[in-house]
């Protein structure tokens, strides 16, 4: 399924930071995401623990590469390509994946962030980058759900350090722009996805449920934002675009071989902390 965005949908973006586009991905394509992250041994293997001060923890896996397997096939597809070019205007490039991963009734909060507070410091001139957050399993307020601060971005990029037991946005600059504007619990079903700018503030709750929250972020640079500086995610190489059917034909192969969906053998993977 190709999915073109209005013009409504890209100035919504632009208006308020985030853009969620229900059944990006469909019920098929959604169960083989779901299947191949429960049932793919690296990311338990490789995944790392991030406390989050409060008694919980989140885990992430990270990779650089959009490779020749499913996740790779994921973040090359054109629907989602193609959207991102037309949120950010220009050509994209892959400029990493995670899965966000938190578990039933331990799975950790996120304090409020700018994905730019941190990624402006591997040499990026410009915010001019996004995320597609794409759900694996439901994302619920009871099992922590992405929250964002509607229209944050155009805030610009907040200072963000160690403030108090939390690493994330300064609170001075958070505390009153949550008076002024909407707080919007971003619940989703599997196949689901939210476009999110690099200065939108969001944060997330603890799972406290019995049911778990995996999430896949494919993360985003533009062509004309290339890194002065290196850094530990890339400098901009040409993405090829997959067709959406690749989506399909990766997970009956996979299937059907039996194998592990994603070999970090093949990848550089990051290590623990804030990307």
């Amino acid at each position: 399924m190709s999915t073109h965005l209005s013009t409504d949908q890209i100035n919504a973006f632009q208006e308020d930071g985030y853009l969620i586009v229900p059944g990006l991905f469909d019920a098929e394509e959604a169960e083989i995401l779901h299947a191949a992250a429960k049932a793919d041994k690296a990311f338990g293997q490789h995944a790392y623990d991030l406390e989050d001060g409060e008694g919980g923890k989140a885990q992430l896996v990270l990779w650089n590469k959009a490779g020749e397997d499913l996740w790779g096939a994921i973040a090359r597809c054109e629907r989602v390509v193609n959207a991102m070019e037309a949120l950010l205007g220009d050509e994209v490039y892959h400029y990493h994946s995670k899965m966000s991963i938190k578990r039933p009734r331990t799975g950790g909060a996120w304090s409020w962030h700018q994905d730019y507070g941190y990624w402006y410091q591997n040499g990026c001139l410009y915010p001019d980058l996004a995320s597609a957050f794409i759900a694996i399993d439901p994302n619920t307020r009871a099992n922590g759900c992405m929250q964002v601060l509607k229209g944050s971005h155009r805030m610009g990029r907040i200072e963000h350090g160690r403030f108090g037991d939390q690493t994330g946005a300064d609170p001075e600059r958070v505390e009153p722009a949550m008076k002024v504007m909407d707080l919007v619990y971003v619940e989703l079903e599997p196949g689901d996805t939210l476009f999110f700018h690099s200065n939108t503030l969001h944060r997330s709750d603890q799972n406290t449920s019995e049911s778990p929250r995996w999430s896949l972020l494919c993360c985003y640079n533009t062509k004309h934002n290339n890194p002065y500086k290196e850094s530990h995610h890339p400098f901009y190489e040409p993405l090829e675009k997959l067709p959406d059917s690749a989506i399909r034909e990766m997970g009956s192969r996979l299937f059907e071989a039996g194998t592990d969906f994603w070999d970090p053998a093949n990848d550089e993977t990051v290590g623990t902390g804030r990307d």
